[in-house]
């Protein structure tokens, strides 16, 4: 398991671990719950504890916007009882096989429970939503007890397990957006500016009050072109900024391009360390749970702002 980097993280995570009710038996309605994303699965873990068999499709480091399914996934997809994706268009690739699977059993689009009056509209694409949800704590919690409602309707003998489950995970979210709030408070204002490769961010940034800039759009099917570097290297320059961040789920490329860019324009920027954004980190380790990943992130983030 990786190393914890500091006392706090390690402090929150072991305030969070509480007493779980006790497993049920499987239902012979429900055993087999497959989702797109790490973060989803990990959500439904939650709800479900060992009482049902849960996989992601995507792993670590996966991009969902890019994500093409694969002879292997529509097997899992096909024998699945409940299918569990985020929507809004995150799995673009994959809406045309969620669609025709959505007429023969369950087929939820988890962001889509989110009243739209929550959710930020994209500026690029009419009708359609940024489908990072994840990264506003709160929004996320609208999210588990959407899953766990859909779980206990589907499941109704295992009903109370389930919301127990729900109701102790939900108190440990509410710890991790007061700690995620007090750290980026650490960061002075003037500070408070979050770049990376693609603008996965905004939620975080209106949840956390933090400006962020990404150089490709919500998706990274978006291309970008010299006149973004350059605009974003001129908008670096202009507030002084010091640090910028990769993702582990993109390429390195677009934001190391900024990084020469601003050298060559005679101001020193530094990758200010790798963050999680579309994926979860590896199997087993913290930052393979959503809450370890948000923590991780957060670490980073004022680390190199500071």
């Amino acid at each position: 398991m990786a190393r914890i980097k500091t006392l706090g993280y390690l402090l929150l995570l072991l305030g969070l671990l509480g007493c779980q009710p006790a497993p049920v038996e499987l239902s012979p309605e429900l055993s087999k719950v497959v989702t797109t994303t790490g973060m989803i699965a990990d959500a439904v873990i939650n709800i479900a504890g060992d009482s049902l068999s849960v996989e992601a499709l995507m792993g670590p480091g996966v991009d969902p916007h890019l994500y093409k399914a694969t002879q292997g996934d529509l097997k899992k997809l096909r024998e699945a009882d409940i299918i569990f994706y985020n929507g809004l268009l995150l799995e673009g690739k994959m809406g045309e096989v969620l669609d025709k699977l959505g007429r023969l059993k369950p087929v939820i689009a988890v962001g889509e429970a989110i009243d739209t009056s929550f959710l930020l509209a994209s500026s690029r694409y009419p009708n359609a939503y940024d489908p990072h949800v994840w990264f506003d704590v709160k929004l996320w919690q609208q999210v588990v007890q959407s899953i766990s409602y859909t779980l206990q309707e589907i499941d109704p003998g295992n009903a109370t397990y389930y919301q127990a489950n729900t109701t102790e995970y939900l108190s440990q979210l509410d710890s991790l957006h007061q700690w995620v709030t007090i750290q980026l408070a650490k960061v002075p204002e003037k500070q408070r500016v979050l770049i990376t490769a693609h603008d996965a961010f905004a939620y975080f940034g209106r949840a956390y009050q933090i400006e962020v800039r990404g150089l490709q759009g919500l998706s990274t099917v978006t291309e970008f072109g010299l006149k973004d570097i350059t605009d974003l290297v001129q908008f670096i320059i202009d507030r002084n900024i010091k640090a910028v961040f990769i993702e582990t789920s993109i390429s390195e490329r677009s934001i190391k391009a900024v990084v020469e860019g601003c050298r060559q324009r005679g101001h020193q920027v530094i990758i200010g360390g790798s963050l999680f954004s579309d994926a979860l980190g590896d199997y087993q380790t913290p930052e393979g749970t959503y809450i370890g990943m948000v923590n991780a992130n957060v670490i980073t983030i004022t680390k190199a702002l500071q």
